[in-house]
């Protein structure tokens, strides 16, 4: 054959792409049951705020019930992961949305019989918290016992682009529109919300109980499943794991080998920092988000919900475009473009003159923190032993997500003064912290392809 007919593609060449690597049934039960828990939280999310606001307009007080939902990863972070660690990852996914469904019913209550109050709410959102520590890290440390490595990104995008869509264009105009008819509504919705993934959670195989010794012979478990190269296609039993690969016997863990092991991991540790940084100042901007739309863009209350499905329609393009970008350009300069367009959305809101048009710079920030989250989900996956994976992102959301609560109360603070002012300090903070850390973020492209 000559070379003018030849087309197919010679090993090696720049047009061969790797197979794309399915997720599997599992991860489908795994990602379903995040799903329902987003269309609760989602619900949650909108209602508790606006029912703050027929109580209160006071900006501090509101920042302070969205803190509230991020105070518990500071105290509950790391004990948290611990759990995640030491018991069966899908019973704990299942009891976290007991107590947070139990905490919905009791705040629905309360609101239709007029004993709400502000601080029942923070308590509520208290709750909330803490059952989401348990929940999502137990989600996340289950990923990689259910995808193979080179599927990372892309479960991660699904996970993302699941919670966005829910989040965004179900629950949250739902929410605004429930809350028009009465208080309780979306409260009672979110609460029902909560049930089905109790049970999705119990379905997942015994491999998504606990971390696997090795993720390499995880991974090729995985991939064995996945290929089909097991007859039942189904996922395998532990006593067809290979014997590194076992579930780690339930015994005692403790927060000093991850606590060494993240502080050694140099590229860990300056990722960790970088985004205290950068997720605080987002934090600090969000504060004021609904008094913001409400009071200085003039926008309904009922209209709300659609407000926030504008701004989702960026984060879920964001988080669907992301694993591609992360393919083609790689994860460092991925995240690095990430935090400059943040930065230029957050500004974009600052100036906004109308709704429509602080709405679409919104979608412009959100948008670039999910292409963000997409990679930095993948890469502590990649990097993190699955053994200590439940602890060691404990320590990460107890350090990131534990400062959020105190930037968020500052954030309110300041939009005491001026409900615009956070965006541009948050916008500042953002670009000067990712022109200090370029050479760090491009540094996340070496872990791009996964280990052999």
């Amino acid at each position: 054959m000559s070379a003018a007919t030849d087309t197919q593609p010679r090993k090696g060449s720049r047009s061969e792409r790797p197979a794309r690597v399915p997720l599997g049934r599992d991860f489908g039960k795994l990602w379903t049951a995040a799903a329902f828990s987003n269309l609760a939280d989602g619900v949650g999310r909108v209602a508790v705020p606006l029912i703050a606001t027929t109580l209160t307009r006071d900006p501090l007080a509101i920042a302070a019930i969205s803190a509230l939902a991020f105070l518990p990863w500071l105290v509950f972070g790391l004990p948290a992961g611990m759990i995640v660690d030491r018991f069966d990852r899908r019973w704990i996914m299942a009891i976290a949305n007991t107590i947070r469904g139990l905490a919905a019913v009791g705040l629905a209550t309360l609101t239709v019989s007029g004993a709400i109050t502000v601080w029942w709410l923070l308590a509520g959102v208290l709750v909330f918290g803490l059952g989401e520590t348990l929940f999502d890290n137990a989600t996340n440390s289950i990923v990689p016992t259910l995808v193979p490595r080179r599927g990372l990104d892309r479960a991660n995008g699904f996970l993302q682009a699941a919670q966005i869509t829910i989040d965004n264009f179900i629950s949250a105009p739902i929410g605004g529109v429930l809350f028009a008819f009465s208080l309780a509504l979306p409260l009672w919705v979110g609460a029902t919300g909560y049930v089905i993934p109790i049970a999705l959670a119990l379905l997942l195989p015994l491999s998504a109980a606990r971390p696997l010794r090795e993720p390499r012979d995880l991974d090729r478990a995985a991939t064995i499943a996945a290929q089909g190269e097991i007859a039942s296609a189904e996922p395998l039993a532990a006593a067809e794991l290979p014997a590194a690969a076992q579930p780690r016997p339930a015994e005692a863990v403790s927060a000093r080998e991850a606590l060494a092991y993240l502080w050694n991991h140099r590229f860990l540790r300056a990722m960790v920092l970088f985004t205290c940084v950068v997720g605080s100042a987002f934090a600090f901007a969000q504060a004021p988000i609904f008094l913001y739309f409400l009071d200085e863009l003039a926008v309904d209350p009922a209209a709300i919900g659609f407000v926030t499905a504008g701004i989702g329609l960026g984060a879920l393009v964001g988080s669907l475009i992301a694993p591609g970008l992360v393919q083609r350009f790689g994860r460092g300069r991925v995240m690095l473009a990430a935090n400059v367009v943040a930065a230029a959305g957050l500004f974009g809101v600052w100036l906004a003159p109308e709704a429509i048009t602080g709405t679409v710079a919104y979608a412009v920030m959100a948008c670039a923190v999910s292409i963000w989250n997409v990679p930095w989900g993948a890469l502590r996956q990649s990097i993190i032993p699955g053994h200590l994976f439940g602890r060691v992102l404990g320590i990460i959301r107890s350090l990131t997500w534990g400062i959020f609560p105190f930037a968020t109360l500052l954030g309110g603070w300041v939009a005491r003064f001026d409900l615009r002012l956070p965006f541009l300090i948050a916008a500042g903070v953002t670009l000067v912290a990712t022109a200090v850390a370029v050479r760090l973020l491009l540094e996340a492209s070496r872990h791009d392809a996964p280990e052999d």
